[in-house]
């Protein structure tokens, strides 16, 4: 994925680029907000991401893949350009269960060759299910 640095980009075009991807649209993501310095995404709860149908929690990959997308998307949101992720760091807090997702992240570093973002995995009422660290390949 690639974008003109030319400053902050809108939610319509953000929405729209965001679902290109089958995968993206696969998950059903939303924005749910936006500003320069974060993002924020929904993913709807689906039954297919349960990997421990014992307590009905999520695949942890599941989650990975909303820190990557999370930070990638609030890079581009920020004006930062993201072409590919370069390194990314996930810690699991407690099991993602029945309930959408929201993801939070924030563009830390925009730099011409790598940009890194922070992202939060929250359940519905607010608790923290994991956290992480994307480096995006910029340059």
């Amino acid at each position: 994925m690639t974008e003109t640095p030319t400053g902050p980009m809108d939610a319509k075009r953000l929405q729209d680029i965001l679902l290109i991807s089958p995968f993206h649209r696969w998950l059903r993501l939303r924005i749910v907000s936006q500003a320069n310095d974060s993002l924020e995404l929904e993913m709807p709860w689906r039954d297919e991401i349960v990997s421990n149908p014992a307590i009905g929690a999520a695949h942890g990959g599941i989650l990975s893949a909303l820190v990557d997308l999370t930070g990638l998307y609030a890079v581009l949101a920020a004006g930062g350009v993201a072409k590919a992720t370069a390194d990314l760091r996930v810690d699991f807090h407690r099991a993602a269960t029945e309930g959408p997702l929201r993801a939070i992240g924030h563009p830390i570093k925009m730099g011409r060759t790598l940009c890194i973002a922070d992202t939060q995995i929250l359940s519905a009422d607010g608790r923290l299910l994991a956290s992480g660290r994307g480096a995006y390949v910029s340059g």
